[in-house]
């Protein structure tokens, strides 16, 4: 184990301590690959699950494992006009796992998130059974405000460009604070200071940058 790593692990125990306070489960993993393993240990076979737009689902490989695995896969992708993306949605509110990733985390265990739709956000605070959040290291801040400003500044932009949004981050690389009627991705700041029901929401913390 390199110095960096064992860095990680120390600071992420540290967090995952934080976190159990706030009945959130924690657990941490070393590279993109344990964290699938780990991930794939949490949600049994046959169960229900959805997921949220996120690069570091697929960047660890689970969307594919969920979808060629036995599990009933809840994708929007599939849907195939605006009433049946909002039916996905709706089943995904009721699905036994959802998938995540999140736009920050802090050294004190909260989460902080930012959503165009809400759909991902609506997901986190209510709805499915089991939420489950996976996050690289480049996404640890000291505080809530630092998550809300990394959300904005770093995150944002470089995934307006890969949707090809219209907007001051996906057309200049920065937050122009823009209300771009059906574009914007700055409509819901959600900040998670604690999961009401008791280890509903669980977190890997990915010793590896994954993910914007």
């Amino acid at each position: 184990m390199t110095p960096v790593q064992k860095n990680y692990e120390n600071i992420a125990a540290t967090v995952i301590k934080k976190m159990a306070v706030r009945q959130i489960e924690g657990y941490y993993c070393p590279d993109k690959e344990a964290a699938l393993k780990k991930a794939l240990e949490l949600i049994p076979e046959g169960a229900s699950v959805g997921w949220g737009g996120s690069v570091t689902m697929s960047e660890i490989g689970l969307i594919d494992a969920i979808k060629g695995g036995n599990y009933t896969a809840i994708d929007r992708a599939d849907a195939k006009s605006p009433d049946e993306i909002r039916q996905k949605y709706l089943e995904m509110f009721g699905a036994e796992w959802f998938l995540m990733s999140a736009n920050a985390f802090t050294s004190e265990g909260e989460l902080i998130n930012i959503d165009g739709n809400a759909n991902r956000v609506a997901a986190l605070c209510y709805g499915p059974q089991n939420v489950l959040v996976v996050v690289g290291m480049n996404k640890l801040v000291t505080d809530a405000e630092g998550g809300f400003d990394r959300a904005r500044l770093c995150a944002a932009p470089p995934n307006a460009v890969r949707l090809g949004k219209k907007t001051p981050c996906g057309t200049l690389g920065k937050c122009g604070e823009c209300f771009t009627a059906g574009e914007c991705m700055c409509s819901q700041f959600v900040y998670t200071r604690r999961s009401s029901i008791p280890w509903r929401i669980k977190v890997i913390i990915v010793g590896e940058s994954l993910g914007f």
